[in-house]
């Protein structure tokens, strides 16, 4: 037996941590997966083991039984395969509250489904005091008996930090993972009370609970959401990833879905969004400027690869370094999106990573990498900005794209002068009928004049691609005055989320979010 209470606590330690992953993972599918949201979850899940740890040492006290020990793992384990079934329908109704900005309901749906792990996470943070009881029968080696308890707790907790992150998610989901944790839980403690004595009704019901909850990992539904005109949806170790399709056009959404990361129509390219609009950025340099002066183009964010579709379009079979960090977004974009061009060099990398790394300079380096309406802070600083103008030739260009609201473009001056810290030349344009701009910096130093005199070359040219004619007016047409003051942003001080969230409280608090719906 006291081998199995090892066990047990090993295996306790580790369904715990993965609840809170699961936790974490089913809630960054609606919520996003900001600081924020990681610290709400993790600071609930904090106060769960608080009070797991409290009542597992007086009910230990009062019943120091293996009966009354095996009874809470078995509970627990029995609370968290349940929590996939009652949060899954929570949290697709959730998703399309968040499609139509429904917030009251959003956020009742966030705290439902974090008040749900309370249940597990309480019971199986009992395991550890509980086991400390049962196993201390000489004084003099409490010291020795606790160390051990707390030392395999700790080594289950790191494999359900590992095992669900980097294998579970990506094979079976978020929701299955959850489920599996469970069973384990509820088998274990099913077997600790057979061994224990324990009275035969007790554990017929809960091997009933068992083999009920073991079919439904095999055949139940566990689907992440029911948006409107899904086509597909899968998970990764990054993403919950779904495509929509109305008529014949493709958009591909991850996560909380608040944001297209790209499109597809089968015969046209001009989609209205940021992605022929990066294209305008070498037309900043000095006129003429031929699109055949275009010899490679890095995107980081590649997505489901519209930008580089465009850019094939218009530049020709150009080479494309396109840098995404998730392959299944990657398999699905070669899948739905048509990203099968042979000059595309997808590289399944972290964007910075490989940009650094890229034994190449470009014409034209993109950075669309964004869970809307975040940039990662890493790709937001002076120093990633050095990364970029050093692998840029020297006409080469950075567009970049980022939110605001109509009123507060904070985020816009503040990268504007961390880029200005090291290029030449910035220019602003708002994309019509949304909440995103384009910054173009370029290395060399140029003016307005020599857009709007490519322009008229383009224009009045009658080989030049019709998308990129287009998106250079849209841009012309567009321009804002360029930003003056800002903070600069570094790898040490990068607060974009904060700027962020403070962007879309002031937004919500002002009355946009009724008027979108």
């Amino acid at each position: 037996m006291r081998k199995l209470l090892y066990l047990t606590v090993f295996l306790s330690g580790m369904s715990a941590l993965a609840a809170e992953f699961g936790a974490s993972r089913l809630l960054q599918m609606r919520f996003s997966s900001i600081t924020l949201v990681w610290a709400v979850i993790i600071g609930l899940i904090l106060v769960y083991f608080a009070i797991g740890y409290a009542l597992g040492g007086r009910l230990a006290d009062r019943s120091p039984h293996t009966h009354t020990f095996f009874t809470v793992i078995a509970l627990g384990g029995l609370s968290l395969s349940t929590v996939p079934l009652v949060a899954q329908p929570m949290l697709r109704a959730a998703s399309l509250a968040s499609d139509q900005l429904n917030l009251g309901l959003m956020a009742a749906a966030f705290i439902a489904t974090l008040v749900l792990f309370s249940i597990p996470v309480t019971l199986l943070a009992m395991t550890s005091p509980f086991a400390l009881r049962l196993l201390l029968r000489d004084p003099q080696k409490a010291g020795n008996i606790a160390g051990n308890v707390s030392a395999i707790s700790t080594a289950g907790s790191v494999l359900g930090a590992f095992l669900p992150s980097l294998l579970l998610f990506d094979l079976v989901g978020a929701a299955r993972s959850l489920l599996l944790f469970g069973i384990l839980m509820l088998g274990l403690g099913i077997f600790g009370l057979v061994r224990a004595g324990s009275p035969a009704w007790r554990t017929i019901l809960l091997s009933l609970a068992l083999l009920f909850f073991t079919a439904l990992l095999f055949f139940g539904d566990f689907h992440g959401k029911d948006s409107p005109g899904q086509v597909f949806e899968t998970e990764s170790s990054y993403n919950y990833i779904e495509v929509l399709q109305f008529g014949e056009t493709r958009y591909l959404r991850l996560n909380d879905g608040q944001g297209v990361h790209s499109q597809y129509h089968p015969t046209e390219l001009f989609y209205g969004g940021p992605w022929e609009q990066f294209l305008v950025g070498p037309f900043f340099n000095q006129a003429p400027f031929n699109p055949n002066q275009v010899e490679r183009i890095a995107i980081v964010g590649l997505a489901a690869g519209t930008s580089a579709r465009q850019a094939t379009a218009v530049f020709g079979p150009i080479p494309i370094d396109g840098y995404e960090i998730d392959p299944k977004i990657v398999q699905v974009g070669r899948d739905y999106f048509k990203m099968t061009m042979p000059n595309l060099n997808v590289q399944i990398t972290d964007g910075r990573w490989g940009l650094e790394r890229s034994p190449y300079h470009y014409s034209l380096i993109i950075v669309d990498a964004y869970r809307p309406p975040y940039i990662p802070p890493n790709l937001t600083t002076r120093e990633f900005f050095g990364i970029v103008h050093e692998h840029l030739t020297p006409n080469g260009v950075l567009a970049i794209n980022i939110g605001r609201t109509a009123e507060d473009r904070r985020l816009i001056n503040d990268l504007a002068a961390t880029i200005g810290e090291h290029f030449t030349s910035i220019y602003i344009m708002d994309i019509p009928s949304t909440f995103n701009s384009i910054l173009y910096a370029t290395k060399a130093e140029t003016s307005l004049e020599n857009l709007f005199a490519n322009y008229s070359l383009l224009h009045a040219n009658p080989a030049s691609h019709p998308l990129l004619v287009t998106a250079v007016a849209v841009t012309a047409s567009n321009l804002q005055a360029t930003p003056l003051g800002g903070r600069v942003y570094t790898d040490d001080l990068a607060p974009v989320e904060a700027v962020t969230n403070d962007m879309i409280i002031r937004f919500i608090l002002s009355g946009g979010a009724e008027s979108l719906q």
